[in-house]
């Protein structure tokens, strides 16, 4: 690999023509690392110490042993953990205990939508109940058009007498349920 005076980074092929890789090869995105069973924090953990960007959401959730109830944080989308890098830094996220690979296709990390993660922020960042939810990949999609997320898109589930919102992170095909008012909703274009 070559790097020009533009700072692109080029390889030689079999014909010797420059390919230019693309962009994404040198800007920093948001991918998504899957990691062993359990290992989510530990990773965030190792992430943090070597000072790679990350984003691991966590819910509060309310576990009942024998003799005492504990309040655990845990991780929203299980066996995944956000980091936003340049592919050619991947190696720094790769390298940590605990995590399996980048999730992508034919062995290529595929980036997510940088919207999607601050969507995500945005959701846990404001007082609203989340929880893991099953990926749904039929319903209707609507977006709210009231409310502290105003903008935010996602499919409309109901579940006993209320009415939930999914937010899903088609990447990785997982989504979260956000508890919502109706008459916050608009059907989305």
């Amino acid at each position: 690999m070559n790097i020009d005076a533009a700072g692109n980074a080029t390889l030689k092929d079999a014909n010797t023509r420059s390919v230019v890789l693309a962009a994404e090869y040198c800007e920093a995105q948001w991918y998504a690392a899957y990691t062993s069973a359990n290992h989510e924090k530990r990773v965030s953990e190792q992430l943090g110490i070597r000072e790679v960007e990350h984003f691991l959401p966590l819910y509060p959730s309310v576990r009942r042993w024998k003799d005492r109830r504990v309040k655990l944080d845990m991780p929203l989308f299980p066996g995944y953990v956000f980091v936003r890098i340049a592919l050619r830094d991947r190696l720094q996220v790769l390298q940590v205990p605990g995590v399996a690979r980048l999730v992508g296709f034919d062995g290529t990390p595929a980036a997510l939508s940088a919207d999607e993660i601050e969507t995500l922020r945005a959701s846990l960042g404001k007082n609203v109940r989340v929880q893991p939810h099953p990926y749904v990949a039929v319903g209707q999609r609507v977006s709210l058009r009231s409310g502290p997320l105003v903008g935010l898109s996602g499919i409309l589930v109901r579940r006993k007498s209320g009415a939930r919102f999914v937010v899903s992170v088609d990447l990785i095909q997982r989504s979260v349920a956000l508890e919502i008012d109706e008459a916050d909703l608009a059907a989305a274009r």
